[in-house]
């Protein structure tokens, strides 16, 4: 199966050095802080389609904008790009939820892909008047999607489960195409979840080998239910011409974090009940010292950054022999961000994306530009050198 590659729209603002927040953490935003306004985030949008992109993964969470309505708003200043966006199910009822998403289809021309995001920080979930512990989240996580699985599919749903209850329930107009459902989730209450209900299983950036148990253990869920699902990885990426200059990069990223914001936020992810969170911070322990967690997997994003915290970095042959590393595991889709996002789009999308087209592990999508007829639309900042 070729490879498809996702981008991410920062709509909690961007800038050239990490940007922190997720998981309610306290929120680390370096200065120069660019503003996740429509026509920002439009420019990386319209990036990445040119570049070859097939969509583009919206958070979720008190820390930024709301992604249902910023993406609706970005349907109508790009023309191909699909929109991941990032919901939380028990916050609005399944009907509702069915229904916001045929809608979207309809009218972005089937542009909507879904990240379901049970919510695995019970006080931000209270702060939303979500009230349910951790494993009961889950439960009705896998209740709201049997509701709008059915939904979509046309049927009237009649439903009465633990947390969840519809009666009558039907769309006048089902989606078409229906939207790819994508999960994730490391405790075993999420990976029944998966194995049932999801097109897409995400896992967050950890070592190849910890990726393969993963794949595995999802893989015989989904077998159990008589199902097959892809498999996808969430990642940021540092990409250069050279190893040394993307190492260079990762340096004036760490050198731009102070010791005070590290505390700060690696305090709040202690209290995470996120099992994912917990094996994130394993990768660094807190610790700026020995980041290089597995060949071209750094993990310094994460001391600043609540949920996916590590990235690539290398040159981008290196970047491609790591993707195709991860891509023999079992990985068909890679979501992928950088610092900032729309320059970070075009060092990926002009240096990585033609190796792996080269290696025919990619195709390019109709319409978009092809490598070397565009030009990178910044200026890039002088780096200061960074031992690796």
């Amino acid at each position: 199966m070729a490879l498809t590659f996702h981008w991410f729209l920062p709509t909690n603002g961007d800038n050239r050095n990490i940007v922190g927040g997720g998981h309610g953490t306290p929120s680390f935003v370096a200065t120069g802080d660019r503003p996740a306004s429509i026509a920002y985030l439009g420019q990386i949008a319209r990036s990445a389609e040119q570049l070859g992109f097939v969509g583009a993964l919206t958070p979720t969470g008190a820390w930024c904008e709301d992604a249902w309505l910023s993406t609706a708003m970005l349907a109508s200043v790009s023309e191909r790009l699909k929109f991941l966006v990032a919901f939380r199910p028990g916050l609005v009822s399944p009907t509702l939820a069915a229904q916001m998403a045929s809608t979207f289809q309809r009218l972005s021309g089937g542009r909507l892909l879904l990240n379901v995001v049970t919510g695995g920080e019970g006080h931000e979930q209270r702060a939303y008047g979500d009230f349910l512990g951790k494993d009961d989240r889950y439960v009705r996580t896998g209740e709201f999607l049997h509701i709008v699985r059915a939904l979509w599919r046309g049927e009237t749903v009649d439903f009465h489960g633990e947390h969840l209850h519809v009666e009558g329930a039907r769309l006048a107009k089902p989606p078409s195409p229906v939207p790819d459902v994508y999960f994730g989730g490391s405790s075993p209450a999420a990976g029944q979840v998966a194995a049932r209900y999801s097109d897409v299983y995400l896992t967050w950036g950890e070592p190849p080998a910890a990726v393969a148990e993963k794949i595995g253990w999802i893989r015989g869920l989904a077998a159990e239910h008589g199902r097959r699902i892809r498999f996808g990885i969430r990642l940021h990426v540092i990409t250069r011409d050279t190893s040394a200059e993307a190492w260079a990069q990762a340096g004036r990223l760490l050198d731009g974090i102070d010791d005070t914001s590290i505390a700060a936020v690696q305090g709040g992810l202690a209290a995470s009940e996120s099992e994912g969170q917990r094996r994130m911070i394993a990768l660094h322990g807190g610790s700026r010292d020995d980041l290089e967690v597995s060949p071209n997997l750094w993990a310094g994003v994460g001391l600043v950054r609540g949920g996916a915290g590590t990235a690539l970095v290398g040159s981008h042959t290196e970047v491609a022999d790591r993707i195709a590393e991860y891509h023999e595991l079992g990985i068909d889709e890679f979501v992928l961000s950088g610092y900032p996002h729309l320059e970070e789009a075009y060092w990926f999308g002009e240096g990585v994306l033609p190796v792996l087209e080269a290696r025919r592990l990619w195709q390019r999508p109709r319409g978009t530009v092809a490598h070397g007829l565009s030009t990178v639309p910044f200026a890039p900042a002088p780096q200061s050198a960074a031992a690796h």
